[in-house]
């Protein structure tokens, strides 16, 4: 198990004929863009916007772990059902997986309030809609697959965190308002009470991401996510994100 595993790297070396029988982690990471690093730049995969700052890729180079890594920009639960959980199998140790967020059209939400003059409350309302009364059942099917295929694994179901810091109109030329930021962010937390929920139902540990975001939303001083930009992946966490924001909290989880 991974906790074992990573017990174990503490411990002094073992000799060379003891190491070499040491089975590395078998991890795979699932997930759409906030898993596949969209937004922290390196890629290595332009179409799934795979990132070599990922907080993936951070975890796997810290426990010495063989990464297989599935996650894809634009994943939604279809596509891990589909696609991406092809990749466990019984000698799975790890899986971290983040999904939920392109099922409920949360950044069709985002989209909707950048518009100048907009009301994007019936966007917010909509994706709030599907994550109570559908999101659930999707989730389930996800995790019951997870679990069917690599029986052995331990799973980390990472959430989101809050997008915006919520005290000023810094981003998208103002056009987002504090009364929006702060209504993405109750739908944020919405959205999280449902995955973490789902994943408790499995037995799966969730790692709730938006207490290391705190002070470093969109418009804060040191933000660790995208705002409006056409640099980099817009409303999805930088490099600083993944490396001071999802990884640590990860790897505390474990």
């Amino acid at each position: 198990m991974v906790l074992t595993a990573v017990l174990l790297a503490a411990l002094p070396p073992a000799p060379a004929a003891a190491r070499a029988q040491s089975a590395p982690i078998e991890y795979v990471a699932l997930g759409d863009s906030y898993s596949s690093g969209a937004g922290a730049g390196a890629y290595t995969d332009l179409l799934c916007q795979r990132s070599e700052n990922a907080h993936p890729r951070l975890l796997a180079e810290e426990l010495g772990a063989d990464l297989t890594f599935a996650a894809c920009g634009g994943a939604t639960t279809g596509h891990v059902l589909n696609g991406q959980a092809g990749a466990l199998d019984a000698d799975t140790d790890l899986v971290t997986i983040g999904i939920g967020g392109n099922d409920i059209g949360w950044f069709n939400a985002i989209a909707a309030c950048i518009v100048p003059l907009a009301d994007c409350a019936p966007q917010i309302e909509e994706a709030e809609r599907k994550a109570t009364e559908e999101l659930p059942e999707k989730l389930d099917d996800v995790y019951e697959e997870i679990a069917d295929r690599a029986p052995a694994a331990e799973v980390y179901v990472t959430g989101y965190p809050r997008l915006f810091a919520a005290r000023n109109t810094c981003d998208a030329l103002g056009q987002i308002s504090v009364a929006e930021q702060r209504r993405m962010n109750d739908a944020a937390d919405l959205l999280s009470s449902v995955i973490e929920a789902a994943a408790e139902d499995h037995r799966f540990t969730y790692v709730d991401t938006r207490g290391a975001f705190d002070d470093h939303g969109i418009c804060a001083g040191t933000p660790w996510l995208h705002g409006l930009t056409i640099r980099d992946l817009p409303y999805h966490p930088n490099a600083p994100g993944h490396r001071d924001g999802y990884f640590p909290t990860l790897l505390d989880a474990l």
